[in-house]
């Protein structure tokens, strides 16, 4: 199983899960597309892993926008000669009681999180299909896919639909040997979670250390975060994978929180 000499474009790639996502795939001989919404942590990033610029490049994305996504990957595909594999990661954190939830909010944690998989799926699939040496996508769900918790009603939305989006994407890419599959890690200690534990401390009128040991860990077997390797060496297996066989899988990467 390898990914050697493959082009993957990875998501909200300029920091956390995403980053490690891209190094690790970089680490075992993949061409990397950072895409970002901040270009200039997006070619930090890229410049990190390849300071030459030929198997590392930085691309400009807001996975919202439907010219930019189709765009962005038309020309990361030019220059790298195609796309195989796509990470869709990019997404954000907004928590609120469903009764005080702000709508404008609703709509854009689903717009990141669903539309912004659904435009970067299409624009690939119509490559890999076209270049007809299959493919992977991967969907950074979460355990949120699988389960709820309070405050986060548009979050949970979201990443259970990427679980349907997956298993569609199975079936009509099976055809042309591209493989969709969801990685679902419980709580990793990124950016994006540091900012939710003082916000749920807020919401839940407890201490942030009660936020992390009985909220956020409370279901795991050994109280510990997941790590963004964790979650990185997931998508890596995911990505080489050499068969139909695996695919239309959620795996969930979470210390034991919520066993299948």
């Amino acid at each position: 199983m390898s990914i050697q000499d493959k082009v993957a474009i990875v998501t909200g790639a300029a920091s956390g899960i995403g980053k490690e996502i891209a190094t690790v795939f970089f680490q075992n001989g993949a061409k990397i597309v950072i895409a970002d919404l901040n270009l200039e942590a997006a070619q930090a990033a890229a410049s990190e892993l390849d300071p030459s610029g030929a198997r590392a490049i930085a691309v400009a994305m807001d996975v919202t926008n439907e010219e930019q996504v189709d765009a962005g990957i038309a020309a990361a595909a030019s220059k790298l000669g195609g796309i195989d594999i796509l990470v869709s990661n990019a997404g954000i954190q907004i928590v609120a009681p469903v009764d005080a939830f702000d709508f404008g909010n609703w709509k854009k944690m689903l717009a990141i999180h669903l539309d912004g998989a659904f435009l970067t799926t299409r624009a690939c699939l119509k490559l890999m299909y076209g270049q007809k040496r299959g493919g992977s996508v991967i969907y950074m769900g979460s355990v949120h896919s699988k389960e709820a918790s309070v405050l986060k009603a548009p979050y949970v939305t979201a990443k259970h639909g990427l679980i349907g989006l997956c298993k569609t994407v199975a079936k009509e890419g099976a055809a042309h040997g591209v493989r969709a599959n969801v990685i679902c890690p419980g709580f990793v200690r990124t950016p994006l979670v540091e900012k939710q534990i003082p916000e749920q401390a807020r919401e839940l009128g407890i201490t942030e250390d009660q936020v992390i040991k009985n909220v956020m860990l409370k279901e795991t077997v050994d109280g510990e975060f997941t790590t963004v390797d964790d979650v990185a060496q997931t998508a890596l297996f995911l990505a080489s994978f050499p068969s139909n066989a695996l695919t239309g899988q959620s795996i969930v990467v979470s210390h034991g929180w919520f066993m299948q």
